[in-house]
């Protein structure tokens, strides 16, 4: 198993930072470029992946009670992730992203995994910023 994760300080309170991360049709603005996700029949959801043109059934799991999202593939279970949202001093926030890859030989390489998670966090942060600022 080969797991993954990275934290980023957002500038904003917790629950608009869930919002932005979970809110439907809002998960391509800041997951991995040519990944996307359909939600089907919750929790079910389809991913789609421009590379290699493929949709895999998936898990996709919501709590907005704990400020946490839980997402995997559905009938291998070779890959899971969760995303967390907690507060901070401030008015800030730290979201923090983990992903599990549970078959090290489908697993991407490392490098790509650290600069997806680094480029999708900043993603993030930039649709937090620009909600925060237009004052949605």
């Amino acid at each position: 198993m080969t797991e993954y994760e990275r934290s980023r300080t957002m500038p904003a309170l917790p629950e608009p930072v869930f919002d932005e991360a979970t809110g439907p049709g809002r998960l391509d603005a800041w997951m991995p470029r040519g990944l996307h996700v359909r939600a089907d029949d919750p929790p079910a959801a389809t991913v789609h992946q421009d590379r290699g043109g493929t949709d895999e059934p998936a898990l996709l799991r919501t709590r907005r009670e704990q400020l946490r999202m839980e997402w995997g593939t559905r009938e291998d279970g070779r890959y899971a992730g969760w995303l967390q949202v907690a507060g901070l001093d401030g008015g800030t926030s730290e979201v923090t992203v983990h992903l599990s890859f549970f078959d090290a030989d489908s697993a991407p390489p490392a490098e790509t995994v650290e600069q997806e998670l680094e480029e999708s966090l900043a993603r993030l942060e930039e649709q937090v910023r620009l909600r925060t600022d237009s004052g949605g």
